[in-house]
């Protein structure tokens, strides 16, 4: 089954940028170039990382493809990363798609058709797919093979189409909203937590070796203190952390130019920006603390649903500063205490 490993024109975001890619933002071309690419050099998710790739290895032993593999978690915690490394590691090709962009039955069956034996399918966002989508997933999973609809109306029969063994990876920033059956017939189920302090200073340095920038362990500590437990958002804070030292002439990133550029972009103690502070003081200004649902929230602060439940709720329930009910959102005693207001709203 195995075979020397290949990247396909989805597997780019590890190769050198195409001229076609040329107008893609410098921050997402470093931001692909910064990620590990085995599990050795993966920091973090211990457990996850060992179970995998213990499984990894037993497969390559017995010489059979991979179980299907489900990651879910908030964003930016390295579930595509984590789906580079696993066809890496077994040496085989990896073909990348999303929920959203599979519209139809017909798109999902002629890429599954084109897969290799032992090839990897990576289906970020995959809470997102439609149902009709999905039924064509379920024999494809389970017995490699695709139930193809021939003719229409009372004629219509079912010509089953068998496909090369493949392993499925699914990502989701919303479990909950996968449908039973899909999410059963995922052999192996990883959900992806914060990363510590001690995790993202260790990614801090070894990004900043990759940047040939200099960053010494107290300067790393502060940017992993404010990063929001995830390693995207800590590459994000070092890059511009490292245009404030060029710009002001440091050779080295420590705890002080750190702190400078920190402030410069308005990122305070507990890592928030705007959009987090923005949704605390909504909820507290003009909520009255809450409880809020997400919908009037969204419109209070200018932002999108799913954007505040999948971005920035996560890490505001996981820090104590949001809790959620059955009636909606509430602020919390620490949410009052980090912005400097009493119960009513006021100033301290």
């Amino acid at each position: 089954m195995a075979k020397p490993a290949a990247e396909t024109e989805t597997d780019s975001e590890f190769a050198a940028v195409a001229p076609a890619a040329a107008a893609q933002s410098e921050d997402r071309v470093l931001d692909l170039s910064l990620r590990p690419r085995t599990l050795e050099e993966f920091v973090g998710q211990q457990r996850p990382r060992q179970i995998l790739g213990m499984s990894i290895e037993a497969a390559r032993k017995r010489g059979e493809v991979l179980d299907h593999v489900l990651f879910s978690g908030p964003p930016g915690l390295g579930k595509t990363s984590l789906a580079h490394i696993i066809a890496r590691e077994l040496r085989v090709s990896i073909r990348v798609t999303a929920g959203p962009a599979i519209e139809r039955a017909g798109d999902l069956a002629a890429i599954v058709a084109n897969l290799e034996e032992g090839d990897v399918l990576f289906v970020d966002e995959i809470h997102r797919l439609a149902r009709v989508v999905e039924e064509i997933l379920y024999p494809a999973m389970e017995d490699f093979r695709l139930n193809i609809v021939v003719g229409k109306g009372p004629g219509a029969h079912l010509m089953p189409l068998p496909v090369k063994p493949f392993t499925l990876v699914g990502a989701t920033t919303r479990a909950g909203l996968l449908s039973a059956p899909l999410r059963d017939r995922f052999g192996q189920h990883y959900h992806l937590d914060f990363y510590n302090r001690d995790e993202l200073a260790n990614i801090i340095c070894r990004s900043a070796r990759l940047l040939g920038m200099r960053i010494d362990d107290d300067g790393a500590g502060e940017l992993a203190s404010r990063s929001r437990g995830t390693p995207r958002i800590a590459n994000r804070l070092l890059r511009r952390v490292r245009d404030f030292a060029e710009v002001n002439n440091a050779a080295t990133v420590d705890r002080q130019v750190a702190l400078d550029a920190l402030t410069l972009l308005d990122i305070d103690s507990c890592g928030f920006d705007r959009m987090d502070r923005g949704i605390l003081i909504a909820i507290i200004d003009m909520f009255d603390g809450g409880p809020v649902g997400v919908e009037s929230l969204a419109a209070a602060v200018g932002e999108e649903p799913d954007t505040i439940e999948e971005v920035y709720e996560p890490f505001l329930l996981q820090e104590g500063f949001l809790a959620r009910t059955a009636r909606g959102r509430v602020a919390t005693s620490r949410a009052y205490t980090h912005l400097g207001r009493t119960r009513r709203g006021t100033l301290l």
